[in-house]
């Protein structure tokens, strides 16, 4: 008879996809997605629960306990999600949508034996025309793997805007990595609020993501002996017998205590196996984890830790986030490398067609055309071609490969779920530089400033 802990590790099939459950992983034939730890979390639940109504409400209790999030970040979740899945609110053949209710996983799902399937799931792959233009930043992340195996730990920050592809690198190096070594991997994210955010909120979620992808026991071990206080706040990692011992260690906690903990958690975890602690959107992310990965990169012993925070400085500028002067200061002290990612070239925009479409012919006017439109944002990229594929502007030819109306191309709109995206980014500005980006978009591509000022926008 199967026991309830092996069951649960089982994973889920449903159409092409396999939803790894013991490595928290979703896959499409050898390829593995990336999926965000949350977002994974509301596909586990949806899948769980096919063919139910998922209350709003009961996916934010169950995803984020405990914590007030507002109901647009589910709601960019499961577009997210959508998006993973290939799936559309208009035509949806996994997640649909219940008005003003929650949403229904319609699939069908069937469920398979760990130890069965266990051959079928690859080893982790990443589809490469995804990811351009970055050899010497993967190159770098490699070498400082390195140094952080020999026990040098190592704080890297991975900065640029929005859609410039910071999460697919990181995927990209952690599907490259050989795991042989019992390498341990941690993920958080820290999520935008609507008011005060729980402390150390990315943090609790990289150690409860660890406990569940590795040495579960071995974890909890290591947290009950040295963390307490931060294993008390992971309910889900405890039988009632043991979170009840555990939680008189949840009150009266201090912030210095909090932090040794984790610190020597994290620590005693590495001196087994190397471990990796992702953290990403840090321009989002709440002062009492700020304030542990300040203190973890300034401690002197020996681990084999590589710490991967990623956030949009532009969004910490507008915010005047904590984070500017955290990293500012771990900078001055030599205690983080930074990778500052770019928009890709012309050429590079090419040489993503070539590794998407292969030998499809594309005149240089389109890669031209293609790159000014998108400003090689990599997010604009992929989603321009995805809807030109959808939309049948790449068609199959008489010869049997694909071929590109690039007259379509040349004139196809910007696909409405960027124009979202664009508006959200938009309306996370003040009113004075959305009135400037009004007088600008008005003006053309290029403008003087003597021209806007004419319009009445203040813009300095």
């Amino acid at each position: 008879m199967v026991d309830v802990e092996r069951k649960r590790l089982m994973p889920w099939c449903f159409g092409p996809y396999v939803l790894d459950m013991e490595n928290a992983c979703l896959w499409r034939g050898d390829q593995r997605l990336a999926v965000r730890p949350k977002t994974f979390d509301i596909l586990v639940y949806l899948v769980e629960h096919a063919d139910e109504l998922v209350t709003k409400e009961t996916l934010l209790d169950a995803v984020w306990p405990d914590t007030a999030i507002a109901d647009g970040v589910l709601t960019t979740s499961v577009s997210e999600l959508r998006k993973v899945l290939g799936d559309t609110a208009r035509d949806p053949q996994f997640i649909t949508t219940v008005p003003r209710r929650g949403y229904r996983f319609m699939a069908p799902v069937t469920h398979h034996d760990t130890h069965a399937t266990r051959a079928a799931v690859p080893v982790a792959a990443l589809d490469r025309s995804s990811l351009v233009g970055r050899e010497a930043e993967l190159d770098q992340l490699y070498h400082l793997y390195a140094r952080a195996l020999a026990g040098t730990r190592q704080i890297v920050l991975i900065t640029g805007e929005a859609g410039i592809g910071k999460t697919t690198l990181i995927d990209a190096f952690l599907a490259r990595l050989p795991h042989a070594d019992g390498l341990r991997i941690g993920w958080g994210q820290c999520i935008k609020h609507y008011g005060v955010g729980e402390p150390y909120l990315p943090l609790l979620e990289a150690i409860g993501h660890l406990a569940k992808t590795s040495d579960r026991t071995q974890v909890i071990d290591v947290l009950r002996q040295h963390g307490p206080s931060w294993l008390s706040q992971l309910p889900s990692l405890l039988t009632r017998a043991e979170a009840k011992t555990l939680q008189p260690h949840s009150f009266d906690t201090t912030r210095e205590r909090m932090l040794r903990e984790l610190a020597e958690s994290v620590e005693t975890l590495t001196a087994v196996h190397p471990l990796i602690l992702v953290l990403e959107d840090l321009h989002w992310s709440d002062s009492s984890t700020l304030d542990w990965l300040s203190y973890i990169a300034r401690r002197r012993a020996s681990a084999r830790l590589l710490v991967l925070g990623t956030y949009r400085p532009i969004d910490a500028l507008v915010r005047d986030h904590p984070v500017r002067a955290v990293t500012q200061e771990l900078r001055v002290h030599g205690l983080c490398d930074d990778l500052v990612l770019d928009y890709l070239s012309e050429d590079e925009v090419a040489d993503y067609l070539v590794n998407r479409f292969g030998d499809v012919p594309f005149s240089t006017t389109f890669c031209h055309d293609l790159h000014r439109r998108t400003n090689g944002n990599p997010l604009f990229v992929v989603n321009v071609i995805n809807a030109m594929v959808q939309q049948g502007v790449f068609q199959r030819g008489a010869s049997g490969g694909d071929r590109c109306n690039e007259v379509d191309a040349l004139t196809f709109e910007i696909p409405e779920t960027l124009r979202q995206f664009i508006a959200q980014q938009i309306q996370h500005l003040g009113p004075e530089d959305q009135s400037l980006l009004e007088a600008a978009s008005v003006a053309g591509v290029e403008f003087s400033a003597a021209l806007i000022l004419d319009s009445g926008v203040v813009a300095f």
